[in-house]
């Protein structure tokens, strides 16, 4: 009988794994089940707040990436139920499976804040990018020189950081009466980061007019007003929440370890349930110390393992131990970038066109490898 493999997610490493375990599983089934029939690349869709029509040049359809043997169904994934084996879908749709590939992302953790899931913006998507371009830009309409629009970005890691950017653009691109915070808990942007990235990050975002609030967390926020522990309250008109991850809610039931709702994987992604595989976000993925970190970096790398695992796990063969490899930072602010750490560049931090050109270059080259060089080049340009 036909096994039956099930590929959950349609991120950085649903995406890649696909043409991985199409490579290594002559004889199986591959289903890929996602809630959109696209793969977003998600470390640019921080542009679509600038410009919506770069949505056309950082999704690509589904039938580009797969082959026509694997099936694809696009819908809600609402529960993984791993003693039946099913994978359970909004619309009633039940998918049984031999060995599943759990690769869902992550959703936005709130911390218990009062207020903050009700009242801020998200940046998991392309609805979310779409939904503060929109924001914005109605915001801005309202407002005056007098009264400017507030725009305030909870969380200065990537996510913020390159949003702030982006509003930055759009406010000099419109000259918009537009006003930027960056909130951050901790005492410093880009938390746990090398001091010699955090500066020049730092520097980039004062050079846009972007405002950096530090060493004061968010205690609660209404439809109006962000609240601190310490400091002033805050009145803003748009509020972006990128603060933290947290697992799915539809893996809440699923019989296997986890923490804050996220697969614990082996660094062979095998879970303790051995048909369960996970990678990306969804997954806490054993590296020693500390776990591989949730980035489209680690997903990327671990993508081009984990077939050839699921392939071994089938025919009962030994599975390949995963190694993390940092390969650097590289963040955009805006039109600028900042690189840091990038292999085998001797220079540990910098900006200006090198680091802009690499980050494209890193963005057209997944673009590539999951779809074509062609669409690559075409969406050079918008990266």
């Amino acid at each position: 009988m036909t096994e039956q493999v099930v590929v959950l997610g349609a991120g950085y490493a649903g995406a890649g794994a696909i043409p991985e375990l199409e490579n290594e599983l002559s004889d199986a089934q591959v289903t890929w089940i996602s809630d959109t029939d696209y793969h977003l690349v998600l470390h640019e869709s921080h542009r679509v707040i600038r410009d919506p029509s770069v949505k056309d040049h950082v999704t690509i359809p589904v039938e580009e990436i797969k082959s026509p043997a694997t099936r694809f169904i696009e819908g809600e994934v609402t529960d993984l139920d791993t003693d039946d084996r099913v994978v359970s879908l909004a619309d009633g749709t039940a998918i049984d499976y031999d060995y599943v590939l759990v690769a869902l992302g992550s959703s936005t953790a709130y911390y218990g804040i009062p207020g903050l899931d009700e009242h801020s913006l998200t940046l998991k998507s392309l609805d979310d990018a779409l939904a503060i371009h929109e924001a914005v830009k109605t915001a801005a309409r309202d407002a005056t020189r007098e009264e400017p629009a507030q725009v305030a970005i909870g969380g200065a890691g990537l996510s913020g950081i390159q949003a702030a950017g982006e509003v930055a653009e759009f406010r000099d691109k419109h000259n918009a009466p537009i006003e930027i915070s960056l909130i951050e808990a901790l005492p410093e942007i880009m938390p746990g980061q090398d001091p010699e990235l955090q500066g020049a990050v730092k520097k980039r975002l004062l050079d846009k007019d972007v405002e950096i609030l530090t060493d004061d967390p968010i205690t609660e926020a209404d439809a109006e007003t962000i609240q601190f522990d310490e400091g002033e309250p805050l009145a803003y008109d748009v509020f972006v929440w990128t603060g933290g991850i947290s697992g799915r809610e539809c893996l809440e039931n699923a019989n296997v370890e986890k923490e804050h709702n996220r697969i614990v994987a082996e660094s062979t992604f095998r879970t303790d349930d051995e048909r369960v595989f996970a990678i990306g976000d969804s997954a806490i993925v054993d590296q020693g110390e500390t776990p591989a970190p949730p980035t489209a970096q680690a997903a990327w790398q671990a993508a081009e393992l984990v077939g050839e695992n699921i392939a071994r796990a089938s025919e009962g063969r030994p599975l390949k131990t995963w190694t993390y490899e940092d390969k650097g930072t590289l963040i955009s602010i805006g039109d600028e970038a900042v690189a840091h750490g990038i292999k085998p560049i001797p220079i540990n931090t910098f900006g200006w066109v090198g680091a802009e050109t690499l980050k494209k270059a890193v963005a057209a080259r997944w673009i590539a490898d999951v779809s074509s060089p062609k669409r690559a080049k075409r969406a050079w340009k918008h990266l």
